[in-house]
């Protein structure tokens, strides 16, 4: 591409795009994604939670949702089991000071 007679390659382009998006973006995608994960480990908690010993729905339920998650059980396991420091959870920003 020729802007004012100097050549700029399609690389520069794609650096001020990532760099855009991360500048605009990026705070915003990585809440999606921690909200998603907060709301799957509930949606997990409630229907399979007597796998780790927190009976809530009745078996018959929990067993027609089974096939649907089965790839995500060993990582839900792993993901509530796990033990966690209480500032876990909570960034500490420093805006403003």
């Amino acid at each position: 591409m020729n802007m004012g007679g100097t050549a700029v390659s399609g690389d520069a382009w794609r650096k001020v795009r990532e760099f855009i998006h991360g500048f605009y973006a990026y705070e915003f995608e990585r809440q999606a994604l921690e909200m998603r994960g907060e709301v799957e480990s509930a949606f997990m908690l409630i229907a399979f939670g007597d796998m780790i010993g927190v009976p809530v729905l009745p078996p018959l339920y929990s067993l027609r949702l089974l096939p649907y998650v089965v790839p995500a059980i060993e990582k839900w396991k792993r993901r509530v089991m796990r033990e966690r420091d209480l500032s876990d959870k909570e960034e500490f920003h420093l805006h403003g000071v």
